[in-house]
């Protein structure tokens, strides 16, 4: 059984898992700005079961993000070295489980937002 289950926007991609690992969290880098057209947020998943077209981009020498290759849809952030894929919150069916738990790199967020839900904040990630 799994904790979640998930979808892109056209439904090309599918996927299911358990939440474990990194803790929901919001990144504001200047990277996931540009991936997601704001803020990025992501939790960390064991057994993730992935079905569909996902292509993976290689967005530095530590992590890929994959996404569908038919709608666009953000969906995934992993490590090279393999231990571990994150999941956007956003394409998790409702009820997710989660809440966020705070913002990383918040050193580099856009000048055009202010962050101001109290919730703990990293400089860097």
């Amino acid at each position: 059984m799994s904790d979640f289950t998930g979808r892109c926007l056209c439904g090309a991609v599918t996927f299911s898992g358990t939440w474990g690992g990194d803790p929901l969290r919001a990144c504001h880098c200047s990277q996931c700005r540009r991936w997601s057209g704001h803020v990025w947020a992501a939790a960390g998943t064991e057994g993730l079961t992935l079905d569909g077209p996902v292509k993976w981009f290689r967005s530095s020498d530590q992590a890929e993000r994959g996404f569908c290759p038919e709608c666009g849809s953000s969906l995934f952030w992993r490590r090279l070295d393999g231990s571990g894929v994150e999941v956007a919150p956003g394409a998790v069916d409702n009820p997710t489980g989660q809440r966020l738990q705070g913002h990383i790199f918040v050193a580099d967020k856009g000048d055009y937002y202010d962050i101001a839900d109290r919730l703990p904040q990293e400089q860097q990630g």
